[in-house]
């Protein structure tokens, strides 16, 4: 079974959306749809592998993890989610706990939420 797709809720529509437009960009998700209260990413095909909205309260602090391909896009990940207002929870660097390649970077979001983008070669 493959995973399908997450969504949760968010304090701030508007600065949740614009932190990850900008700090998806680096690991190859884009926006590529809005409703009333939800912003929907995906990989370009047009399916949605992550959303946002505001349909509900939203969830205590969560850990949400985005593959990346390479190591250059989780410092990117990084810098870029940083310059968009997420604050630093693990600089990029191998995480040799968790194997000898688990190249990775945490970040916390507008929400208090945990987000890492990993390189895992």
């Amino acid at each position: 079974m493959k995973f399908g797709h997450i969504g949760f809720a968010v304090k701030d529509f508007q600065k949740s959306k614009e932190f990850y437009v900008k700090a998806l960009a680096p690991v190859g998700l884009t926006q590529h749809r809005e409703k009333e209260n939800s912003a929907h990413f995906g990989a370009g095909d047009g399916r949605t592998m992550f959303y946002i909205h505001t349909r509900s309260a939203p969830p205590g602090p969560i850990h949400l993890a985005f593959e990346a391909d390479t190591r250059e896009q989780v410092d990117e990940f990084y810098k870029v989610a940083l310059a968009a207002g997420g604050k630093d929870n693990g600089a990029p660097g191998v995480r040799e706990h968790y194997s000898p390649t688990y190249y990775a970077v945490f970040v916390i979001d507008p929400n208090g939420h945990n987000i890492e983008a990993v390189c895992r070669t």
